[in-house]
């Protein structure tokens, strides 16, 4: 086991040196004092919130004088591989966001430092974040990340399009059949508009509507998949009847232009989508008064996927007091406050919920906040990125209706499984 943990982080050292920037000085390497300041450096992938992270970085600067915040930014597509080629020449940033497909694999391969005997420094108390982002940066019971900030999935509709057809907003009473109706009204084909969109997606589409129905993606020990259940079927086929129906677009159609951008251009009437859109909805002077947002149509019982990302300590960090002080800055009611202000993300401290919710005001954005109270953890296991491909060539079989949803998801099933066992 530790020869394939070594294997899954393993990098060649060529790669290592150009990763870790050959021209690096040693102080900022290592987290020693540059011009007699102690560095903190910090790594993020976000560039929509690279603004106010240097706000916050000024901020905190300007109350610690003795300190050099240096944030390093980096594509999502190269920040964790890079921070796997740190990891082995034990040069990693001393933060760094974390995301819940990438976390076991760093946790249980010892480059995260554990958080639980650090509570005091960080002034962090689990209850005031939601359960199941804690319980998503939790391993073998021990909390390896600071929540940074949550999203969840949730209704967009077109407002402009349900007054045309003269059809009712939705409300947080609907159900999948009472969704199924409007959709069918909405759509317009003479107008090109379709009703909604198939999902076949992961955190916007089936990971809400599987467990929606009863079942769920992976079990609570890691070890099993749960797609050959009927409850996954059932959770899978309501999206794909909506194709069948011809009241969302065919898959092809969705390849070549995103469902996000058939909505905003008013081809679709109403959407899965996350609660990152929000900005790019409510912030489009163009379309914000065309738009709004509702809780998720009820299935079977009320359930939504929740994911966000953490700050997470590198356990080699030479410069861990620093770090525990900024991490505890992060995570303050002055950083998540300002989070909340912008409404670039949900922040993830529950008392600043309210200002977020304010920072579009004319807006339902209640409807996430209310979906928290029945969130489930985003499913990972050691090696999440393995099956995450098994699950992609299954949605897109499926989806393109090639085969029958119950045959693609056994074989999605045993191939995950087979991966789970390897773990």
């Amino acid at each position: 086991m530790r020869t394939i943990k070594k294997m899954l982080f393993a990098v060649a050292a060529a790669t290592m040196l150009t990763g870790c920037g050959g021209n690096e000085s040693k102080d900022n390497a290592d987290g020693g004092n540059n011009n007699d300041k102690s560095v903190v450096r910090m790594a993020m992938w976000n560039p929509d919130q690279i603004e106010v992270m240097k706000e916050i970085e000024k901020n905190y600067e300007e109350k610690n004088p003795d300190v050099d915040i240096q944030i390093e930014e980096t594509t999502f597509k190269d920040h964790f591989t890079k921070l796997e080629t740190q990891s082995q020449g034990k040069v990693m940033p001393d933060i760094f966001t974390m995301n819940g497909p990438n976390f076991v694999k760093f946790a249980s391969n010892g480059v995260l430092e554990p958080l639980d005997d650090h509570m005091d420094k960080l002034n962090f108390k689990k209850e005031d974040f939601p359960a199941g982002l804690v319980d998503l940066y939790t391993y073998e019971d021990k909390l390896y990340g600071i929540p940074k900030d949550w999203d969840l999935t949730a209704l967009f509709y077109n407002k402009e399009i349900f007054d045309e057809a003269g059809v009712e907003y939705p409300n947080e009473n609907w159900t999948w059949d009472d969704f199924v109706k409007a959709a069918e009204k909405l759509t317009n084909k003479e107008k090109g508009i379709w009703g909604t969109a198939a999902k076949g997606m992961t955190q916007e589409g089936i990971y809400d509507t599987i467990p929606q129905s009863g079942g769920y993606i992976i079990s609570e020990d890691k070890k099993k998949s749960g797609y050959d259940s009927p409850e996954a079927e059932a959770g899978v086929k309501i999206w794909t009847e909506l194709i069948e129906k011809g009241i969302s677009p065919d898959l092809q159609t969705l390849t070549d232009t995103p469902d996000k951008d058939l909505f905003k251009a008013g081809k679709i009437a109403m959407v899965y989508l996350g609660s990152w859109r929000v900005p790019e909805f409510f912030g489009d002077e163009s379309f914000k008064d065309k738009v709004d947002v509702q809780i998720m149509p009820l299935i079977k019982d009320r359930a939504a996927t929740i994911h966000g990302l953490s700050y997470a300590l590198a356990k080699d960090s030479e410069n861990k007091d620093a770090a525990l002080d900024f991490m505890a800055y992060l995570a303050s009611e002055e950083v998540n406050e300002l989070w909340a202000s912008k409404g670039t993300v949900i922040p993830a401290l529950n008392s600043s919920l309210n200002t977020w919710e304010a920072s579009y005001p004319e807006k339902n954005l209640k409807a996430f906040v209310d979906e928290l109270e029945y969130s489930v953890p985003y499913p990972v296991s050691k090696n999440t990125p393995v099956w995450n491909q098994y699950e992609s060539d299954a949605i897109n079989e499926i989806f393109s209706l090639e085969r029958p949803a119950k045959d693609s998801l056994k074989d999605l099933a045993d191939n995950m499984n087979s991966a789970l066992s390897e773990e």
